[in-house]
């Protein structure tokens, strides 16, 4: 565990406000993201078309502050709670999911280098805190042998979301006869090839890394997945004693929540427009429950991830750790948006009319963007829903990355 040196304290109402407690927690946020949002959401329906997020999208996100909110202090960034991280991704994916999830996806990193060591830490932000970092932990493709000084690392590797905006890269791989570690590569050791042609998310160009020939990592850039689990780190803000996956795995699902909520204001909007008689739709039984279940599961699994977080931070200020039991439920629990929301979209698109069914439809897109989330492992809830039913009956935790 770091040292708990330098107390932050949460700037998150208390949880369970909902909808009006995110918007208050990006009001008063030093991650001034609300005057990029209107332009973000001008510039989703080009990215999606380029597969990539827009130079210009970046560089606004940049321009908030998002990018540094994670970053300690000392390399420029903002060292922003995690609340008011996850606000402002909900805030960008209410104007598009793709989008909400890079920012979300490459700004996570700065928290995994803060984990570093020190010499890693200054080998990519010397360049500055803007500087990008993607990922793709998946070690199905690697292949890595120990030399002096460091590690020889060679493979493909795939689902690197927003690539090709960032200069650096961490890729997970085993090392035989020690375990997972994850490891940094500048831009000029790897290649990136354009994989990314699917049906939902397109604008996160989620493309390969490939390494043809081994390179060299030397160990201070390389993470160990167990002292990620034990919370290992030279940082004086007690923050970044909150485990790395808890923040990791919540980067992947949240943009869901921001676009759900699109997608009730889109189908509430249509119902005003629609060529059925408004009223009609207000006095309709089906309908009205619909809506009514939707706005529910938005607001159940956005009041879960504040509250965890608001229970996390108040540990972690108080120096003590988080309980293992309370970190397999909160793992389980983000393993959950995806799941709950994607029966949510269809629920709405069942009934959102046959206008919906043509290319390019804002509720389609959020319905084919939610269901290619759902293919991400860390929105599959079986094995964590096993580990948290075998913690409660008195097994062992049986999961690192949590």
């Amino acid at each position: 565990m770091g040292e708990n040196t330098a107390v932050q304290s949460s700037s998150h109402p208390a949880a369970g406000s909902g909808t009006s407690c995110v918007t208050e927690t990006v009001a008063n946020s030093e991650i001034n993201i609300v005057p990029q949002l209107a332009r973000l959401k001008e510039l989703g329906p080009q990215a999606r078309r380029d597969r990539q997020v827009t130079v210009e999208a970046m560089d606004l996100i940049k321009a908030s502050g998002f990018m540094r909110a994670l970053l300690p202090k000392r390399w420029g960034g903002l060292e922003a709670t995690p609340q008011e991280f996850f606000a402002a991704q909900i805030a960008i994916a209410e104007q598009d999911m793709s989008t909400a999830w890079v920012a979300g996806v490459v700004a996570v990193h700065a928290y995994q280098l803060a984990l570093m060591s020190e010499q890693a830490q200054d080998d990519v932000y010397s360049a500055g805190p803007n500087t990008l970092i993607s990922s793709s932990y998946n070690p199905a493709g690697a292949r890595v042998e120990a030399c002096d000084g460091g590690f020889m690392l060679h493979g493909s590797w795939g689902w690197s979301s927003g690539s090709e905006h960032c200069s650096w890269v961490l890729l997970g791989a085993v090392i035989p006869g020690e375990g997972y570690r994850t490891f940094l590569l500048p831009g000029m050791d790897y290649e990136i090839e354009d994989t990314w042609f699917v049906f939902g998310l397109q604008a996160t160009g989620s493309n390969d890394i490939v390494i043809e020939q081994p390179v060299f990592v030397p160990d201070h850039r390389t993470h160990k997945q167990m002292d990620g689990f034990n919370c290992i780190h030279n940082q004086p803000n007690p923050m970044y004693n909150i485990p790395w996956a808890q923040i990791f795995t919540r980067v992947v699902s949240t943009s869901a929540i921001g676009a759900l909520k699109h997608a009730v204001a889109l189908f509430t909007d249509n119902a005003g427009t629609s060529s059925t008689d408004p009223s009609k739709l207000m006095g309709d039984p089906d309908i009205t429950r619909r809506v009514a279940e939707t706005i529910n599961d938005i607001d159940e699994v956005e009041t879960i991830l504040f509250r965890n977080f608001d229970c996390m931070m108040a540990a972690v200020l108080n120096g003590n750790e988080i309980a293992m039991i309370d970190r397999v439920r909160y793992r389980y629990q983000a393993s959950l948006v995806i799941d709950k929301l994607g029966v949510a979209v269809d629920r709405l698109f069942d009934v959102a009319g046959g206008r919906n069914v043509f290319d390019g439809a804002p509720i389609q897109n959020i319905w084919r963007d939610l269901h290619i989330a759902r293919s991400h492992v860390a929105n599959n809830p079986t094995s964590f829903a096993r580990n948290l039913g075998g913690m409660s009956l008195g097994a062992e935790n049986a999961d690192v990355f949590i």
